[in-house]
């Protein structure tokens, strides 16, 4: 039988403390040495509350962490250095993401996006930016869209 404990973690900077601490002591587990390989698991993920599932053997004490990532807009604001999205996405601009920043974000978010192909968890990162009020090669998120989907920027969406 397996204990699953689910955490939501600062990258790179979890504690022994609040969550881990309460939900891992009852279960007999070495806590510094799951909060270590917490840490090392999520370090790219710095500054950012990161999604983190421990599983645990009752018997064995073994672990095993999956991490997950961090939400689409967490990285997007992460990739420009803002502290949120705007609030009225079509009078306010935050930023302006590269096609490059954007293939970066839908690499790391991977398989927890939809698209069969980068051009299409590309599409999907451009479908955040819409709502965020983030431009992208300085058009309007949604003429980066048709752009991208004319092939304009094929050469880098190629895996």
């Amino acid at each position: 039988m397996a204990d699953t404990v689910e955490v939501l973690v600062e990258g790179g900077r979890a504690t022994p403390g609040q969550p881990l601490g309460p939900a891992l002591g009852p279960l007999g587990v070495n806590i510094p040495k799951i909060v270590a390989e917490i840490n090392n698991k999520t370090r790219a993920f710095d500054g950012m509350k990161v999604p983190v599932k421990i599983i645990i053997d009752s018997k064995t004490k073994d672990f095993e962490i999956k991490v997950g990532t961090p939400p689409t807009s967490s990285l997007i604001t992460k990739e420009l250095g803002v502290e949120k999205g705007s609030g009225s996405s079509k009078a306010n601009k935050i930023g302006n993401l590269s096609i490059a920043q954007a293939i970066k974000i839908a690499q790391m978010k991977g398989d927890s996006l939809m698209g069969k192909d980068l051009k299409m968890k590309v599409l999907e990162v451009v479908g955040t930016c819409t709502s965020m009020g983030v431009t992208i090669e300085g058009m309007d998120s949604k003429v980066a869209r048709t752009e991208i989907l004319a092939g304009k920027f094929d050469q880098q969406l190629t895996e």
